[in-house]
């Protein structure tokens, strides 16, 4: 998008761009990713290779870089789920990632801010994420009795809902989250 954020308060000094992936970015975002889970207990690692295999399938429906001086210090993934109550136009947030130098300054932030406004401008629904109960609550996410994700503990699996309407039933992930090398 070469869209500036420098709103956030703690992106005052950065010099951040938040676009779309490039197919020159494949590299940079599996190096980010991998750097940003590495050292995180509740990752399976295999978060680079989810990300492979969205691409590979052309279910990346959103790919965003936040960028510091041409350089990919972030990247943000959305891509469809499917609801058992036939809900249309949900996605899924995930993997975000950011170096671990940048983590704690805005840019997650900025990049799920600019998603999540992407996806309305596509007329999606809402969006569905396994993720920290405490940092996705700030975006309006919230856990919700009507749906479940199969093997996700509750606290740890969010909705957002763009309208009034929340729909029913099972998520699913797409097949692209199994990946694992």
């Amino acid at each position: 998008m070469g869209h500036q954020k420098k709103s956030a308060k703690k992106l005052v000094n950065l010099n951040l761009t938040i676009r779309n992936e490039s197919d020159g970015d494949f590299t940079a975002i599996t190096d980010v990713t991998v750097a940003a889970f590495k050292s995180l207990e509740i990752s399976n690692h295999t978060e680079q290779f989810i990300i492979e295999a969205l691409r590979a399938d052309n279910a990346l429906s959103i790919s965003f870089v936040a960028e510091i001086d041409g350089h990919v210090i972030g990247h943000i993934a959305f891509s469809p789920l499917k609801i058992s109550d036939g809900a249309q136009d949900w996605y899924g947030l995930g993997p975000v990632s950011v170096l671990p130098e940048f983590q704690r300054k805005g840019v997650g932030k900025a990049l799920i801010e600019e998603g999540l406004s992407r996806l309305k401008d596509m007329n999606a629904r809402g969006c569905c994420l396994v993720g920290h109960p405490e940092y996705y609550r700030k975006f309006g996410f919230e856990n919700v009795s009507s749906l479940v994700c199969e093997g996700v503990p509750k606290e740890v699996f969010f909705a957002l809902s763009f309208s009034e309407y929340m729909p029913q039933g099972k998520v699913t992930f797409h097949e692209a989250f199994k990946a694992n090398g």
